[in-house]
């Protein structure tokens, strides 16, 4: 005879919007440094972690950590490895970790944001996931660490392939989403000097200085991979400036531009140097 289940206790029935949302996808980190950055800057949220045989005598100290909290670890062949991170570019680890949430800054976070006195990077429509990605590696590189990005089906947003190129940029450079980037713009000018990127117009990188405005950082703006900085963005920038090419194609990769930019506007401030690894 089985016995009579236990009665939950009541609960409401929830609401039909919080019925129909669907659970969030994790995130499938491939490469060691991004999941070595994972585990370094958040590793609660890592759920399970794969490697190959090469890779094994690199993951006892995750290997240990995720024992001691009863989490799934182990050693697989190559073709499994694979499908699992779905991709062969997985570097013979894989980590399933939680996704993220995105969120908007807070009342007064911009304040905030200024005092500490990094620059911030705010992106327009940039619509590939590898770009955004490699523009974080970059960010990260070179000691930024906010960005925002608009809440939009034509903004990528931060996927596997992201964090695979970022190779582990992501986790040092905090992502907000704003439901439409011209509000915020307009209310971070009061805290931060904007500059923004402009293939046509602007002035000319070479001969123009670091922007610098005693006690506001550098807020930079950069527009989409083809159609470039929305002229209303443009409109809201106190500086525009380009970067001059030989001529043979029209712009960088918007990647690339962001890694040139992140030099410039963060010249004379000191840069604290990564640690070395064995990768």
């Amino acid at each position: 005879m089985r016995p009579s289940p236990r009665l939950a206790p009541f609960m409401p029935p929830p609401s039909a919007a919080a019925a129909s949302k669907p659970p969030m996808r994790p995130v499938t980190l491939c490469g060691f440094k991004a999941v070595a950055a994972a585990f370094a800057r958040r590793p609660k949220c890592i759920q399970r972690l794969f490697f190959d045989s090469p890779m094994g005598p690199r993951t006892g100290e995750m290997c240990s950590w995720l024992a001691a909290e009863r989490r799934i670890y182990r050693q697989v062949p190559p073709e499994e490895l694979e499908r699992i991170a779905g991709t062969i570019h997985h570097g013979g680890i894989v980590a399933v970790t939680e996704r993220p949430v995105l969120r908007a800054p807070r009342f007064g976070e911009f304040a905030e944001w200024q005092r500490a006195g990094d620059p911030i990077l705010i992106l327009d429509r940039i619509g590939n996931p590898h770009n955004l990605g490699a523009i974080a590696r970059s960010a990260a590189f070179f000691g930024i660490p906010r960005m925002l990005i608009a809440k939009s089906p034509l903004q990528a947003q931060p996927t596997d392939a992201a964090y695979r190129v970022a190779e582990g940029g992501l986790e040092h450079v905090q992502i907000f989403e704003v439901p439409s980037l011209l509000p915020m713009v307009k209310q971070i000018r009061e805290h931060f000097l904007t500059v923004g990127s402009s293939v046509h117009s602007g002035k000319n990188l070479e001969s123009a200085r670091p922007p610098r405005a005693p006690g506001r950082p550098t807020a930079l703006l950069l527009g989409n991979e083809e159609i470039g900085l929305d002229p209303k963005l443009q409109g809201q920038c106190e500086l525009l400036v380009r970067i001059p090419g030989g001529g043979a194609v029209e712009s960088l990769n918007v990647s690339a531009a962001a890694a040139i930019l992140f030099h410039w506007v963060t010249l004379g401030r000191p840069v604290k140097q990564p640690q070395a690894d064995s990768a």
